[in-house]
């Protein structure tokens, strides 16, 4: 087996192996594939004076003709050295090319594949984890000692100190989404520039909940009957790397939410009471969105929407790919619902 260990991913990207030039990226994290991809790719590509020395390929394309992947990574670089190539997963299968690929590896170059979540022990996963010439690294949410590293090496690379506290709050508000995690700190870094150090001041002046905000904007438009301001949540959250079964999943609670405090109004309480009495206690921005929802919806609309948002969750997970368009469809007919009323 060739699956990288957790431990051993930093090290193993930090070079180069020409034994294994395929190198396979995946898992839920979108955005820390990416991350990881473009900076093995630019390591690659180091030295090389060839404008045309890195190759993007779709995998859409190359499942159409599986021949190409090999053919791309085979052709001899213009100006000599190393080809590099990049694949990133669609939809369409691409394990006829990389079968043909790994059977016979070009000597002379680095093949990058990025893709979504995959099962272990099978597929593309399973294809490139036993053989010889290939490395596969998974790529999951963000830790929280993951994060305090990217703060680190980020403010360092910025040449500007942060506190002790600021740092800690930082990372209580950052997600687990590599790419989303990155925005923030760097619009945190842009608006510090000139200090001599970063204070809890700035965090909380610049810095959302990369997850949690936007998460609380899209489930309360959606159940609130507005699907216009919940799809540019939506947008906003998946463009920022954020996935679409987490945005799910979240919506899901917060359904799960109002679930409960509808009950207690269709038992004779009052709305007001029901948002005031909730526990955590609601931000007073989001209490009139809670309280349309719970006048729009009844237990029995709220129990079909959460089967519905449910079904929705297994299929983003099942496909990662499609998981944006699965998410964001199932939300529209909540919202939609939600407009509706009755």
């Amino acid at each position: 087996m060739v699956a990288v260990r957790p431990g051993d991913v930093e090290a193993t990207l930090s070079r180069l192996d020409p034994l294994r030039p395929v190198l396979l990226l995946f898992g839920p994290d979108s955005g820390l594939v990416r991350e990881r991809a473009r900076a093995y790719l630019a390591r690659a590509a180091e030295g090389s004076d060839d404008p045309f020395g890195l190759v993007r390929l779709d995998g859409d394309e190359i499942s159409g003709d599986p021949g190409r992947l090999i053919d791309e990574a085979g052709t001899v670089a213009l100006f000599g050295g190393r080809r590099v190539v990049s694949l990133r997963v669609g939809a369409r299968n691409v394990m006829p090319a990389v079968e043909a690929l790994l059977a016979a590896p070009p000597a002379q170059a680095i093949i990058v594949i990025e893709a979504g979540d995959l099962k272990r022990g099978v597929g593309l996963r399973a294809l490139c984890e036993s053989s010889p010439h290939a490395l596969a690294i998974a790529c999951y949410a963000d830790t929280e000692r993951d994060i305090a590293r990217l703060i680190d090496t980020m403010t360092a690379e910025a040449g500007i100190a942060i506190d002790r506290d600021a740092r800690a709050e930082l990372a209580d508000l950052l997600g687990g989404d590599r790419m989303a995690s990155r925005g923030e700190i760097a619009k945190l870094l842009l608006y510090a520039a000139g200090e001599p150090r970063i204070t809890g001041a700035h965090v909380r002046a610049i810095v959302g909940d990369a997850s949690g905000l936007a998460l609380d904007e899209i489930a309360d438009a959606t159940f609130a009957g507005q699907p216009a301001e919940m799809a540019v949540a939506f947008a906003k959250a998946t463009g920022e790397g954020m996935r679409a079964d987490i945005v799910l999943s979240a919506v899901c609670r917060t359904a799960q939410t109002l679930h409960q405090m509808r009950l207690g109004v269709e038992a004779g309480g009052s709305v007001e009471r029901a948002v005031e009495g909730a526990r955590p206690a609601i931000h007073f921005r989001r209490k009139p969105l809670i309280e349309k929802a719970l006048r729009n919806w009844s237990v029995a609309r709220l129990e079909t929407a959460l089967f519905a948002l449910d079904d929705a969750l297994l299929a983003a997970r099942r496909n990662a790919t499609l998981g944006p368009a699965i998410a964001e469809r199932a939300l529209l007919q909540v919202a939609g619902q939600a407009r509706r009323g009755g």
